[in-house]
């Protein structure tokens, strides 16, 4: 797999600027496989039999499951809300039918780039402006803020099952330290993203010494003048709406409760995955827990196209150390992974086919920068 870089040169003094490419190698298929390969190596070492697995899922309750799997489709759809919510306080004139289908895209893009979800925002930046000319800062804005609703809600949760396992003495070892590992790291970011974004100086500072660093690799070839006079027009639109976001409280509180509903959906994708399985014996607050850490770890960029691997790993061990058995936790995690991963993929594909954005797997427009 390669992603080609957004900056292209082209001729002579000519610098290209390009949507985002996937071209399919050996290596996109390559990596799922040892993913893939590596969990099953992973439950065997806990006795697990996979056909004991083929076994547990042929029993399965279809009924509870395609619920899990509509209530999968909601959870994006809120997500969705909340970020046109988001963009439409900023005057971008975006149908939430459209909104809804470029998170899908978003998700096909991270499931091929993983990144921790930054290429699936960037490929949505880049086509809201597509279709809007000069959006590209309040759509910069809108995801940023997003992602701190988020984190501020994984933070929440993560802090909140903590203290219910504390007082039910159910919190220690692994657990503990993973929480602890996990509410510091994402404190961390946030505080770092709020920082930026209203820290307009220090922003334009590091922009401006990302563009140097570049003109300077390049050994002088690329001058970026107007790029830079670009990307500081974005800059200044994205500092702008991230202030009026301070004056919207209904905005925010609008994003944020669709946000919490798409959280809640989430966790009913586990509860109703357990129900198809006849699985009644872990309570809510494991649930909690256990989505909350696998939401975090899963938004680790290990740089493997379709994310496979580590987070069923991590899932599967969260599951059996909160008494879930193994072959249950492995057959839940396979179960779940195939209508949060993909099923996702499939329907993220078709909204890219639907919308005709191309640019994900063919080279796109070409708009030129300007070098000496």
């Amino acid at each position: 797999m390669f992603l080609d870089s957004p900056l292209h040169t082209f001729g002579k003094g000519v610098l290209l600027l390009t949507a985002p490419r996937y071209a399919v190698t050996w290596k996109t298929l390559l990596l799922p496989i040892i993913g893939i390969v590596a969990f099953f190596i992973y439950i065997y070492v806990f006795n697990v039999d996979i056909v004991q697995i083929v076994s547990q899922i042929g029993q399965i309750n279809i009924r509870y499951y395609l619920i899990a799997g509509i209530v999968s489709v909601f959870d994006v759809l809120f997500f969705a809300l909340s970020w046109h919510s988001l963009l439409r306080f900023l005057r971008v004139k975006f149908s939430w039918l459209k909104s809804f289908a470029l998170v899908w895209v978003g998700i096909f893009v991270d499931t091929l780039i993983p990144a921790e979800s930054v290429s699936g925002e960037l490929a949505k930046i880049y086509y809201v402006n597509k279709e809007q000319e000069g959006t590209a800062g309040q759509a910069t804005a809108s995801v940023v803020a997003q992602r701190l609703i988020g984190m501020a809600i994984n933070i929440a949760t993560l802090l909140g099952g903590a203290i219910v396992l504390l007082v039910q003495s159910l919190l220690f070892g692994m657990i503990l330290g993973l929480i602890l590992f996990l509410i510091t790291v994402i404190c961390l970011f946030f505080v770092l993203i709020l920082f930026l974004s209203f820290r307009e100086k220090w922003t334009l500072r590091m922009l401006d010494g990302m563009i140097r660093f570049a003109e300077w690799i390049s050994m002088g070839r690329w001058k970026l003048t107007k790029f830079r006079q670009e990307v500081l027009e974005i800059h200044k639109a994205f500092h702008v709406a991230i202030k009026e976001y301070t004056h919207a409280p209904k905005t925010m509180l609008l994003a944020t409760s669709c946000s919490l509903v798409a959280w809640f959906l989430s966790i009913l994708i586990f509860y109703f995955t357990f129900l198809a399985m006849g699985y009644t014996q872990i309570s809510w607050v494991a649930i909690i827990v256990v989505t909350s850490i696998f939401i975090a770890v899963k938004s680790i960029p290990i740089g493997v196209p379709f994310e496979v691997g580590l987070p069923e790993i991590t899932l599967t061990t969260l599951l059996v150390i909160f008494g879930v058995p193994a072959i249950m936790s492995a057959t839940v995690t396979i179960l779940t992974r195939l209508l949060t991963l993909w099923m996702r993929f499939f329907i993220g594909f078709g909204a890219q086919q639907l919308l005709g954005l191309k640019d994900i797997i063919v080279p796109g427009d070409k708009a030129q920068i300007e070098i000496d």
